[in-house]
């Protein structure tokens, strides 16, 4: 992911991408009360931007993929379409994952006193303005890759 991102935008455009991931999670922190971090990943685990501090965020952006790959599955056997969103609550807080474009996803880390309405509200307007930003940096090119 971060070679598709680097042979497709320039080095100043990859750093100002980054700025603006980092930009949204600190938003969607700000939005939404109990909010623990978030980070930004591929689908294929690796890791594009993260305000995580308690929770090591490469070993979370690999567990978010393969959740990910078990999420798609569930919703294609039960016939629900395409992944949007994942919930998973602990004893400690709550994971919530978002389709974030073609090829990436929003991982949020909460509290367990956060309004979960709230969050999956200001977390689906988060990975939306997420996915547009990657989905327009890794626009293809070329027009061979449009196949």
């Amino acid at each position: 992911m971060r070679r598709a991102l680097k042979q497709r935008v320039g080095r100043r455009q990859l750093v100002s991408l980054e700025a603006e991931l980092l930009a949204e999670l600190r938003s969607l922190r700000q939005r939404v009360p109990h909010l623990a971090g978030g980070l930004v990943a591929s689908v294929d685990g690796l890791l594009l931007a993260h305000n995580t501090h308690d929770t090591e965020p490469s070993g979370l952006a690999a567990l978010t993929a393969a959740a990910l790959g078990v999420a798609q599955r569930l919703a294609d056997a039960t016939g629900q379409g395409e992944f949007r969103e994942s919930l998973v609550r602990g004893e400690h807080g709550y994971v919530a994952t978002y389709a974030a474009g073609a090829v990436c996803v929003l991982t949020a880390l909460s509290y367990p006193d956060v309004n979960v309405g709230r969050l999956h509200l200001e977390g689906r307007r988060s990975a939306e303005r997420i996915g547009a930003l990657l989905d327009g940096a890794l626009g293809p090119k070329d027009p061979k890759e449009v196949e």
